[in-house]
């Protein structure tokens, strides 16, 4: 395993100062006891050079005028013992001692800087080192998103990053009780253990995740403290949880079993745990969104597959009523022209009126047909020459029985032969529905017209009436999928103006609505003509 270099600061031992203190006294008293040509006070030097260990300049000049005051002192009382007679000898002998004390007490002084600014240097190495350490253990904590991953990565880079011996991680999942353990190991890999910890570790765990304190040093200073270091097998222990916006996902205890934790030991820790607990939530939330993926991915298939059934339904449908409704429409065509017989009036004008409804049957079922298909993506590509203006008229014919019966004026009118590229069926289908919704919402007595022009670039088939008109409410929305508005309810499937939408695009067309001033509605139904067609061919 990695093991990083577990430092601890230098405490001055507790007894420097007393020594300094005795030594003074003790070579006072010695000073005092001897004649004064014998100097002793040189000795005073040496509580002055001792207590340069206790790492306090101010001490140190504290020792350095006791010094000078025993000094002082010690050679009067020597003088006033010899009759009160001072040698000159002996007085510049103190005098030189007191200059040594300064001297050795300046030297003690400017060594205690040096040393403090080395140990200053020496900690902002380490603190950069350890940051720099913290910094590339984040960098390959956050290089996965697979939770697991990420949870054995934070045991096995605290060691390195954060100078500690082992680590544990207790991770919240599937719960706080029952946490999976991942612990660091010799060989640089990590042991991972679904096993329910010890009683007191759960407790501990349960205290740390609720009070959410940055870090928590194990003491052994009480029986809980000392129980929880047997249980981790270490003599020093620290914890701390790893939170992300009031979610805790776990607890990770480092351990040392010699150099006791810094004091500043949280500004390596903080950083870590931070940056740890972060990546846990991304990937916590990466596995949410993957599961909401699936679920979505999961509905999408469920939705298709549903409306796949329904359009196979429709297009089934659609396409098998097509033949009974055309054969029931020739023989109640044939039953009016006399071919069974001579018809009552009332018998005639009911099977009239029933050979109008089979074929707005018959126009549903094409219309039905037509919708599956283009949901389907199978729209036709077949491009020839159409002409409008007979469709047009084609088309006025076909729902003449409607706009008749009603007693509408209908007219069509062109100011020339109009020719357009696309697929006259589904153009005809486009028409129908336009002037069928016409005739649905004009009422009787009133007129229709529809006017087919063209240029260069579009044919455009312009219906015009003098009908209800259209809600504005409702204007946005008029050519979608099975409108359900109030004004429209019971009229017709709401698929006849999608339709024309959808043909209209496919040919490279619009379909445009607008409200006529006299009331009434204006559809206007474009499509590319067959020069325009032509040279946009030749220019791809």
């Amino acid at each position: 395993m990695r093991r990083g270099c577990a430092k601890s600061v230098t405490v001055p031992p507790v007894w420097i100062r007393p020594a300094c203190l005795l030594l003074l006294l003790v070579f006072f008293g010695i000073d005092v006891a001897t004649p004064q040509l014998f100097v002793v006070a040189i000795l005073l030097n040496a509580p002055i050079a001792l207590s340069s260990f206790a790492q306090d300049p101010r001490f140190t000049r504290l020792t350095i005028a006791l010094a000078v005051i025993a000094n002082v002192v010690a050679g009067y009382l020597n003088g006033a013992t010899d009759g009160y007679r001072w040698e000159a000898i002996a007085l510049g002998d103190r005098l030189i001692s007191a200059l040594s004390f300064l001297l050795v007490g300046g030297l003690s002084i400017a060594t205690q800087r040096s040393a403090g600014r080395a140990g200053e240097l020496a900690a902002r190495q380490e603190r950069t080192s350890r940051e720099r350490g913290v910094r590339r253990s984040v960098e390959v904590i956050r290089s996965s998103i697979n939770p697991e991953l990420i949870e054995r990565a934070i045991v096995r880079e605290a060691p390195f990053a954060l100078s500690v011996d082992r680590a544990i991680f207790y991770a919240f999942e599937p719960s706080i009780d029952e946490p999976t353990t991942y612990r660091s190991t010799e060989s640089d890999d990590v042991d991972v253990a679904s096993a329910r910890p010890p009683a007191a570790v759960l407790s501990f765990l349960h205290r740390i995740a609720e009070g959410r304190e940055p870090a928590a040093t194990i003491r052994g200073t009480d029986a809980l403290g000392r129980l929880l270091l047997d249980t981790l097998g270490a003599p020093h222990a620290i914890a701390a949880p790893l939170v992300e916006h009031a979610t805790c996902y776990g607890v990770l205890v480092l351990l040392r079993d010699t150099a006791p934790f810094e004091t500043h030991f949280d500004e390596g820790l903080g950083p870590y745990v931070d940056q740890a607990a972060i990546a846990l939530a991304q990937a916590s939330l990466f596995v949410q969104l993957a599961e909401r993926n699936d679920e979505l991915g999961a509905a999408n298939v469920a939705l298709r597959e549903r409306g796949d059934v329904i359009r196979d339904i429709v297009y089934a449908l659609s396409h098998d009523l097509r033949t009974p409704l055309s054969a029931a429409r020739m023989t109640m065509l044939q039953a009016l022209d006399g071919a069974y017989g001579e018809l009552p009036p009332a018998y005639r004008d009911i099977l009239s009126r029933t050979i109008e409804s089979n074929d707005e049957l018959h126009r549903l079922a094409e219309t039905l047909l037509l919708v599956s298909r283009y949901e389907a993506g199978e729209q036709s590509t077949r491009r020839e020459r159409i002409d409008l203006v007979a469709i047009a008229r084609d088309v006025a014919r076909e729902l003449e029985p409607l706009w008749h019966g009603k007693r509408i004026a209908l007219a069509v009118d062109a100011d020339a032969p109009v020719y357009a590229s696309g697929d006259d069926r589904e153009v005809r289908r486009a028409l129908v529905n336009l002037l069928a919704n016409a005739i649905t919402w004009t009422p009787a007595e009133r007129t229709i017209r529809l006017h087919v022009a063209g240029d260069a670039a579009r044919a455009t088939v312009t219906v015009d009436d003098d009908g209800y008109g259209v809600p504005e409410a409702e204007r946005a929305h008029l050519f979608e999928r099975v409108r359900d508005t109030p004004s429209r309810q019971g009229a017709g499937s709401g698929l006849g103006l999608y339709l024309v939408r959808r043909i209209a695009e496919s040919h490279g067309g619009t379909i445009a609505y607008e409200p006529r001033a006299a009331g009434g509605s204006t559809f206007r139904f474009t499509i590319p003509t067959v020069r325009a067609e032509r040279v946009a061919a030749h220019a791809s």
